[in-house]
């Protein structure tokens, strides 16, 4: 069995900041944070004038880590048990299931339950359910 160890002083604290932004940005401009629709609204067809707003949401995913370097000395140790294979499989399958959901864990587990969206709780319980069922056979029958 692999060991996780349990964070929750950090997990409040990051969960506490997703929150904060998700907040942040539904006031700003009154969109919805969900990173997936953010992410593929940087691809043709779409070209408007938000554009600007998705790219600094995204530059600020990827320099998160970069300032966490910048005020620890070190970056968050990462471990990633699996092979480039797996990672692409399972990279294209969230990506699918993205679009198939018509949404993210951001999207809907974050900004849709807190609008008491049925939709979105309805698909947080099925990745979350998929998530769980993963990790249980991941970790026990293989």
């Amino acid at each position: 069995m692999i060991a996780t160890s349990f964070t929750p002083v950090a997990s409040l604290l990051g969960g506490a900041l997703i929150g904060l932004s998700a907040v942040l940005l539904m006031w700003a401009t009154g969109r919805i944070a969900g990173v997936s629709g953010i992410a593929a609204r940087l691809f043709p067809p779409y070209e408007d004038r938000e554009l600007a707003g998705r790219l600094a949401f995204v530059a600020g995913l990827v320099a998160a880590p970069l300032l966490v370097l910048l005020v620890t000395g070190r970056l968050p140790a990462q471990t990633i048990a699996a092979t480039t294979p797996v990672l692409i499989i399972a990279g294209l399958l969230v990506g699918f299931g993205s679009v198939w959901g018509s949404g993210c864990t951001s999207g809907h587990g974050v900004c849709g339950l807190s609008r008491l969206s049925v939709r979105s709780l309805v698909a947080t319980i099925t990745f979350m359910a998929t998530g769980i069922a993963t990790v249980f056979v991941i970790r026990h029958w293989s």
